[in-house]
């Protein structure tokens, strides 16, 4: 058993590199967005 395949992860599937890659996109795209936001409201862009 994995690391990847504990905690709240414990499901069959949960360290393939397809779902590990799906959840990466999904947070690093969270923080990028959070991000500009933070900036476009700290500062007038654009």
């Amino acid at each position: 058993m994995s690391d990847l395949n504990r905690g709240i992860m414990k499901f069959a599937g949960a360290d393939s590199p397809k779902l590990v890659t799906i959840s990466t996109i999904l947070v690093l795209g969270s923080i990028t967005i959070l991000i500009l936001w933070a900036l476009s409201s700290a500062y007038a862009l654009g």
